[in-house]
């Protein structure tokens, strides 16, 4: 059978007719004959042969010594030499690919640039090195001792490991001759199928060519999720069995149900991919503003973490920034930037939309009372760094904490330095002052009632629009109290399950609990959205869970104002929220809470709005 391209933004209103919503879909990591099931994170269809990365090259036995005394003592010095230079020449070939992607794709890359750099990981090459090792054998001991301790972290830092490994095999490979792991550039629209994908696999796929993506490990915000988003391709993660997959066997992809069925019926599977195609154009059209198709409004954003991220969103149907990440802007500094140099950066985000704001004669002022602000075409949300866990930035964070993802991060480092916010809003004010936009600006990481008054303050004293991220079920449950000092409040989903659920949200063997169609992280939203109606304030969610058009529905029937994606899912989210009534996401969200797991939420979902 032929491939069939289904790459691209789509909406899952088109796809496969719903599970029965009496039995529901079997739970990830199930599988029915020739159905292989696991977590869905990016909806849509897609069939094609598999293929895999490329195999990971063979690494060297290090001994009980570290490989002491192999090199004479006058070659140390060279040997160090070749594992700094081939170090360097990845970092220098991942920032260069980092400087032609764009969002999420370039942030990954240059993380990963970060870690081929690392002067602690190099440090130990360097030790190794001297006491005699192989350039090859000291590199992959210093890698798995950096690994161990990733892992023994726990948290977000353990995803580091997969990245860590990637960076280990990319340097052994150049320093033994062997050819460099990655993707393959398949021929015919293929279905890419791995363990678990690094950064610099995913971040620069061609969509046109890898059509899905599978793998075993990772789960729904691992970098394989994150960059399928970006790319609007169907993905399923923390799939069970996925690597009894055969190179060359034809599989159809469900990125809405998390199926991954093996030797489809070619006929019902041709017409599977045209219903979605049909259902993608149809989004692809969609132009905005945000409305059911009763007219509520829900206004439709899109999450940045750049300067060229700002800009193609803005030439898009997003009606602003639901979340720029101003971390990201900074993953690489060792020293913190002055007020002068982040505000530029600000601007940056700021004066696509600020234009954007001027050409169609606005003020460039969204107000949030009562809610109005939120259907501004200007709206930008500013997130305080994020810096911690997973996002270690030199000049903001601790080296090493037995537990980062529960740790100094988010609004706690004003904890060690109170002035890293203040130069911040400081920036962020001369930023607006320059492109003539005020943005809304969010704290992430808040816990208290205090932290969320205190830091309203500091914004309102530099003439902006305060607000905080609901993250900590804390804030969730007491979001009214939170609501008398802030102006709005956004939901990251991707912390909230996490920390609602108790689970690892980067741990494949975890990823049914992380996922935010749990009913308890429903309940969550629905508490929060509540408290946000009563008060007459917007609710929004900037979590991956907007990005998923079912979720999206059940969200805004939850009593969520707004929506925040990735720019190449905005289309599919605001065509999908286009064919229903508030009384049909009420109805899905009602049923979606009332599920037992998330696999029955999804189908008692699709049951409600069909």
């Amino acid at each position: 059978m032929t491939s069939t391209d289904a790459h691209g933004p789509r909406t899952p209103a088109a796809t496969a007719p719903a599970p029965d919503a009496t039995t529901g879909t079997p739970e990830p990591g199930t599988a029915a004959e020739g159905v292989l099931r696991g977590t869905p994170v990016v909806p849509g269809v897609a069939v094609g042969p598999v293929v895999r990365p490329a195999p990971r090259p063979a690494l060297p036995q290090v001994p009980a010594d570290g490989g002491a005394g192999v090199v004479p003592e006058d070659e140390r010095d060279a040997e160090l030499e070749r594992a700094r230079a081939a170090a360097e020449a990845l970092a220098q070939r991942l920032s260069a690919r980092a400087g032609t992607a764009e969002g999420d794709a370039a942030a990954v890359l240059r993380a990963t640039a970060q870690l081929a750099a690392d002067r602690g990981l190099l440090g130990e090459v360097r030790k190794r090195t001297r006491t005699g090792a192989t350039a090859d054998v000291a590199v992959t001991g210093a890698a798995e001792k950096f690994a161990q301790m990733f892992a023994a972290m726990g948290g977000l830092m353990a995803d580091r490991v997969t990245d860590l490994h990637d960076v280990r095999d990319r340097v052994v490979a150049a320093l033994t001759g062997q050819a460099e792991p990655g993707v393959p550039v398949p021929e015919a629209a293929s279905v890419l199928v791995a363990e678990d994908l690094a950064p610099a696999d995913t971040a620069d796929l061609d969509p046109a060519r890898v059509v899905a993506l599978v793998t075993r490990g990772g789960g729904p915000t691992s970098h394989t999720a994150i960059i399928a988003r970006q790319l609007g391709i169907p993905c399923v993660v923390a799939t069970a069995g996925a690597e009894e997959l055969r190179v060359g066997e034809v599989v159809l992809v469900d990125g809405t149900t998390g199926a991954v069925e093996r030797d489809p019926d070619a006929a019902a599977a041709r017409s599977r991919v045209a219903a979605d195609r049909a259902a993608r154009e149809a989004a692809a059209g969609w132009r905005g503003p945000g409305r059911l198709a009763d007219g509520t409004a829900v206004a439709v954003l899109a999450n940045v973490a750049d300067g060229a991220a700002a800009r193609v969103a803005a030439e898009g149907p997003a009606e602003g920034v639901g979340l720029f990440r101003t971390e990201l802007c900074f993953l690489g500094t060792a020293v913190e930037p002055d007020v002068e140099a982040q505000a530029a950066v600000y601007a940056e985000v700021l004066r696509p939309f600020a234009e954007r704001a001027r050409a169609a004669g606005g003020a460039g002022d969204p107000t949030p009372a009562g809610g109005a602000g939120d259907r501004s075409d200007v709206k930008v949300v500013l997130r305080t760094l994020d810096a911690g866990s997973d996002k270690p930035i030199a000049y903001a964070t601790p080296e090493h904490e037995e537990n980062p993802a529960l740790g100094v991060r988010g609004l706690r480092v004003v904890r060690r330095d109170a002035g890293l916010l203040d130069r911040q809003l400081d920036a962020v004010a001369l930023a607006a002052g320059r492109t003539g936009l005020r943005p809304w600006v969010m704290a992430p990481m808040v816990a208290t009632e205090a932290e969320g008054r205190e830091f309203a303050a500091a914004v309102r004293a530099r003439g902006l629009v305060p607000g905080v991220m609901v993250e900590v079920p804390s804030v969730a449950l007491l979001a009214a109290r939170l609501l008398q000092h802030v102006d709005f409040l956004s939901i990251g989903t991707n912390d909230l399950t996490q920390y609602t659920m108790a689970a690892d949200r980067l741990s494949s063997d975890l990823a049914d609990l992380n996922d935010p169609w749990q009913p308890a992280v429903l309940a969550l939203v629905a508490m929060t959205a509540v408290a946000g109606q009563r008060a007459g304030k917007p609710v929004g969610v900037c979590g991956e869970a907007a990005a998923d058009p079912l979720l999206a529905c059940v969200l805004v029937g939850l009593g969520v104002t707004s929506l925040s994606a990735a720019a190449a899912a905005v289309p599919a989210v605001g065509a999908r929220l286009a064919t229903v009534t508030l009384e049909q996401c009420r109805a899905a969200a009602a049923a979606a809470m009332a599920a037992e797991d998330p696999a029955a939420g999804r189908a008692a979902a699709l049951a409600a709005l069909s």
